[in-house]
């Protein structure tokens, strides 16, 4: 194994991907995913915390949520909430656009393992509190700051969802659009 050779991070996430999505998260080691990507395990602990860090990395996460809640924080003052918040999760979709293969086999993986779906949940659960309390700066109440921010999470896993399982390969916004019209139309009543 060449401890030299570039992009060990880039070659241990793809190996890592690959592996769980041939035998599963639970049914994958670190060794095997070290193995694969022509490193060693110290060099997947220089980068990683545990296995699970391949899909959550802290630092992207936390990279999503800044682009949301500065999306929305910065967008004009006569904008209403919702269309702030549109402007945040679209805002989001670029940088999901340039890895859209790596994010349907995340998906994927996440879908199958139950502790990987809880992990999935307490980011979404971070986002939201982040954007009720941007919405809330705003100037909307603390309720209904709440209240947006988790229609805008459930929008973002629907649109996400059907953005990933497109075969057209459309950009992510349009999703974003689709699922506000939806949710406009039956609360609305037409």
């Amino acid at each position: 194994m060449s401890r030299w050779e570039a992009d060990g991070r880039g070659r241990l996430e793809r190996a890592a991907l690959a592996l769980y999505g041939e035998r599963g998260f639970d049914n994958t080691t670190v060794a095997e995913i070290a193995q694969r990507a022509g490193v060693t395990e110290r060099t997947f602990f220089r980068h990683f915390a545990d296995k699970r860090e391949v899909l959550f990395p802290p630092e992207g996460a936390l990279q999503l949520q800044e682009l949301l809640v500065s999306t929305v924080a910065t967008a004009p003052a006569s904008l209403a909430p919702i269309d702030a918040v549109a402007a945040g999760l679209e805002a989001v979709g670029a940088p999901l656009q340039e890895r859209r293969d790596a994010a349907r086999q995340r998906a994927a993986i996440i879908a199958a393992t139950p502790e990987l779906r809880e992990r999935e949940l307490i980011k979404l659960t971070a986002w939201s509190a982040a954007l009720a309390d941007t919405l809330h700066r705003r100037g909307l109440s603390a309720a209904a700051a709440r209240l947006t921010a988790e229609v805008a999470i459930v929008v973002f896993r629907i649109a996400f969802d059907r953005w990933i399982e497109d075969t057209n390969d459309r950009d992510f916004p349009p999703f974003v659009r689709e699922a506000l019209d939806q949710l406009k139309a039956v609360t609305v009543g037409t």
